[in-house]
């Protein structure tokens, strides 16, 4: 995680009465990430991988055994995620990107990026999308999207608004159709 960590949060919270989700670690690349805090008062285990531990599997590897993590819900963590855990875990890493990927989408498209470029093309709509992790910065396949309509006096602001109120809305949701499906858990 990278930011406020409101999407890390929104997710502990939608999978803490879970009899078959439970959220094990938290990872940051940044130590003063707000979504640490926010996963330390949940009681979820946080953790802080540099770019140069991010990207050893002999330190990776063993850090996802001990917290039994099977899963991996990326949300605002930006570093590109390594080949071997691509591989380690595979479709069993997903994203979400503040925009409906193909388009702003890639290198340097992310938080107000996104949405300073989805004003600047006067595009009359925006989204999410969720996605899973590929090698390829954001081509990884898509699994959902939602969008909601622009007017031309929106702002870069009002539009990450907008967007961030779907990702609150849908994301826990989407995680845990795709969680179903990997796990083959049926509702009760």
């Amino acid at each position: 995680m990278s930011g406020g960590g409101t999407n890390c949060e929104n997710l502990i919270q939608y999978f803490k009465e879970s009899t078959w989700v439970k959220t094990t670690l938290v990872v940051s690349n940044r130590p003063d990430a707000y979504a640490l805090v926010r996963a330390a008062s949940h009681n979820v285990p946080t953790t802080v991988v540099n770019k140069e531990k991010l990207n050893d599997p002999d330190v990776m590897l063993p850090l996802l055994e001990q917290y039994r993590v099977d899963f991996i819900v990326l949300a605002g963590f930006l570093p590109l995620i390594p080949d071997f855990l691509i591989e380690a875990f595979p479709r069993k890493i997903i994203n979400l990107h503040p925009a409906l990927l193909p388009k702003y989408g890639g290198k340097g498209m992310w938080g107000h990026h996104v949405h300073e470029a989805v004003k600047a093309a006067g595009e009359t709509e925006t989204g999410m999308t969720v996605h899973y992790v590929s090698n390829v910065c954001d081509g990884g396949e898509i699994i959902r999207q939602f969008r909601v309509a622009l007017t031309p006096d929106d702002t870069a602001d009002d539009i990450a608004e907008k967007e961030h109120q779907l990702e609150m809305a849908h994301f826990p949701a989407v995680v845990e159709e795709v969680l179903r499906k990997q796990f083959t858990v049926h509702s009760a």
